[in-house]
């Protein structure tokens, strides 16, 4: 709130400099007394508003502050999209995984911190303790190298809430079934499965409305939360709360999507 309060007296502060060089350089005056005398300045006093838009914000603060992602919303296997906290408000956080024959392991990359590299390591031990519960391989990681990476790896990213994000990408990846393009998710994942309460609802909710996301997954204890929020907020997603992974399966998968093997990947030495 702060920055916004900042960012809003800039875009005045510059506006009102630009206001003046305009009305100086009508007139042909440059001292202050000389400026305000002028025909130029009386009829600028008697405008009572000013348009300020988009293009004027990017115009005055030199920088546009958000950049709207163009992405392709469809089913891919390995990848599901989570959402995010920032400073700046929320934002969109895809999740992509590739399993590979290599030495086994698990690899992380995109700048991740040790609360999201854990959400990782939680999400993979809870798949290979119920692999047969979900139709998986039981041995899906057997030598094999488990590369999960979260884009744009040059923004630092961390906390627990990927951990929903996190599982059923890996799901995915194991059993070669698609996930949803349109559902987007946020939720701390247990070794047990559970799916646990986080915050900044207002701006998750916010981030995958901007994206295009038609139903987003929220932890079951975060439903009070979500009834706080403004209708604008909500309008137009459908919020499905879940209180663990096996309530979230039947909303990421598609009911008619048929199990297919993982494709084969060959990496290069």
């Amino acid at each position: 709130m702060r920055n916004l309060e900042r960012e809003i007296a800039s875009v005045m502060r510059k506006l009102a400099k630009d206001i003046v060089g305009d009305v100086s350089k009508r007139s042909g005056k440059t001292k202050v007394d000389d400026v305000r005398s002028s025909k130029a300045y009386a009829k600028i006093a008697k405008q009572r508003s000013w348009k300020v838009d988009e293009k004027a914000i990017e115009r005055l603060l030199r920088v546009a502050k958000f950049k709207e992602k163009e992405e392709e919303i469809s089913d891919k296997v390995g990848v599901a999209t989570g959402l995010a906290w920032t400073s700046m408000g929320g934002d969109t956080l895809p999740v992509e995984v590739t399993i590979m024959p290599g030495v086994e392991r698990l690899t992380l990359t995109g700048k991740l911190g040790d609360v999201m590299e854990e959400s990782a390591m939680a999400a993979l031990s809870f798949l290979q303790n119920n692999a047969a519960r979900f139709g998986l391989d039981p041995e899906f990681s057997k030598g094999k190298e488990i590369h999960v990476h979260v884009p744009e790896g040059a923004i630092p990213k961390d906390g627990p809430s990927a951990g929903i994000t996190m599982t059923l990408a890996l799901m995915s990846a194991a059993s070669g079934r698609p996930l949803r393009g349109d559902v987007a998710m946020t939720g701390e994942v247990t070794l047990r499965g559970n799916v646990l309460p986080i915050g900044g609802l207002n701006e998750k909710l916010l981030a995958a409305k901007r994206a295009g996301m038609t139903t987003v997954m929220v932890p079951k204890d975060n439903k009070k939360d979500v009834q706080e929020l403004s209708p604008m907020v909500t309008e137009g997603l459908t919020i499905v709360y879940v209180g663990s992974i096996t309530d979230a399966i039947p909303v990421a998968f598609r009911p008619d999507t048929v199990k297919r093997q993982p494709s084969k990947t060959t990496r290069k030495r």
